[in-house]
């Protein structure tokens, strides 16, 4: 090649850089290659005479501690020129700009087509979660979750399964949620376990959630409720008494309602009744202990074991006379009760306490009064009688007056 063509080629190239360096300007796209990071920033050739530079907070649409969150040495992007100087050879450029203008068009058919999309948890902000989706995403914290969440700090990070719930272009607004996709999911599978449930089937669950009326048990990905009076075969005040959220628990299905997507379970109907055992606990004849459950005017309900109790009449409550069981007894005491008839069947324990105790002696007879004076036998004097107050006269001290008038 002649040194006359190697000039021609020198220039030629030294000319397609002068067109490239006139041609570069504000707002144009370029493509290059990550060579360099630092906390800040990020270093990008893009085949110019001096590298371009990403500020950090143009790399990405959430807020990123360091460059290298977002990028990698080596790596391939396209970016916004945002603004070039040569004489300080400044060319700050943005990846951000470019995601977010190519991201839009990608959400709007993702929430046209109400599809699920993965996304990682970028920061925790007050009232939800930040996620980068291309532009800036924001997950309320009433979105988040099917229940109540009061602490999202341990969220960063996470990936999360999302749909796009609102988009506004103009503001730059990309509001998502988690729920719609966890309810969807909730309802496709209560809807297949409510189909296989069956009245009287026994079941494992796991207790989901406390309330006052009773206690939510999930049954394969479905809550079911235990109301309070199907708890225990025993009383019980308040479902917290007896159970925690998260307790393992047998129960049974009592009825499945799949328009109104309700289930009824029972964990005391999963358990031996205690009317079951109590043929073979208690017999006619024995004296056992009790407590005192209940107080009402003809008696006393005493309970002998848990889900068992009996009736002591108010005539078998004490061997003296009472007006009411208050009198002698009082709710929550314990007592000796004596079993006068056991029938399992109809459920139903005559009771008594009264039985158990010494009935109290007899009171002695009163004596009879003696009379005053000498004791005369009347058969040895004929003429003596006694008076009504038990004194003795003579005849002729009582039929004197009349003997003289006869005479």
């Amino acid at each position: 090649m002649s040194e006359e063509t190697k000039n021609q080629e020198v220039e030629a190239q030294s000319q397609d850089q002068l067109d490239q360096i006139v041609s570069l300007k504000k707002g144009d796209t370029v493509k290059g290659t990550i060579v360099k990071l630092e906390d800040n920033q990020a270093y990008v050739s893009i085949g110019y005479k001096y590298d371009g530079i990403i500020p950090v907070r143009e790399l990405s649409s959430v807020h990123l501690d360091n460059a290298s969150d977002a990028v990698q040495i080596g790596q391939e992007v396209e970016c916004k020129v945002v603004s070039i100087n040569d004489d300080k050879e400044s060319l700050v450029l943005s990846k951000r700009a470019i995601d977010t203008e190519s991201a839009w068009e990608t959400l709007e058919k993702q929430f046209e087509d109400q599809e699920i999309i993965e996304v990682v948890v970028a920061d925790v902000v007050k009232g939800g979660l930040v996620v980068d989706v291309g532009a800036r995403g924001f997950i309320p914290a009433s979105m988040v979750e099917r229940h109540f969440v009061e602490d999202f700090s341990d969220y960063k990070g996470r990936t999360l399964r999302v749909k796009v719930k609102e988009l506004d272009r103009e503001n730059n607004k990309v509001i998502l949620s988690q729920k719609d996709v966890l309810e969807e999911e909730f309802e496709s599978n209560k809807q297949k376990v409510m189909a296989e449930l069956q009245e009287g089937q026994v079941l494992e669950g796991t207790v989901q959630r406390l309330t006052q009326f009773g206690a939510f048990v999930d049954v394969g990905g479905v809550d079911g409720l235990v109301h309070v009076s199907e708890i225990a075969w025993s009383h019980v005040d308040k479902p917290s008494d007896v159970l925690s959220e998260g307790d393992k628990v047998t129960v049974k299905v009592l009825k499945v309602d799949p328009e109104k997507g309700k289930i009824s379970l029972s964990i005391k109907a999963a358990q031996p009744g205690p009317w079951e055992s109590a043929a073979d606990q208690f017999k006619t004849g024995d004296v056992v202990t009790g407590q005192v459950k209940r107080l009402v005017n003809f008696g006393a309900f005493v309970e002998l074991a848990p889900g068992v109790e009996g009736l002591v009449h108010i005539s078998q409550i004490s061997h003296k006379h009472i007006g009411t069981p208050q009198e002698v007894l009082k709710e929550g005491q314990e007592v000796q009760v004596k079993i006068l008839d056991i029938n399992t069947e109809e459920k139903r324990v005559s009771l008594s306490i009264k039985e158990t105790e010494e009935a109290p002696a007899a009171p002695a007879p009163r004596a009879e009064k003696q009379s005053k004076g000498p004791k005369i036998d009347l058969k040895d004097n004929p003429n003596v009688s006694l008076n009504n107050q038990g004194m003795s006269v003579t005849l002729g001290e009582r039929f004197g007056d009349k003997l003289s008038k006869f005479k």
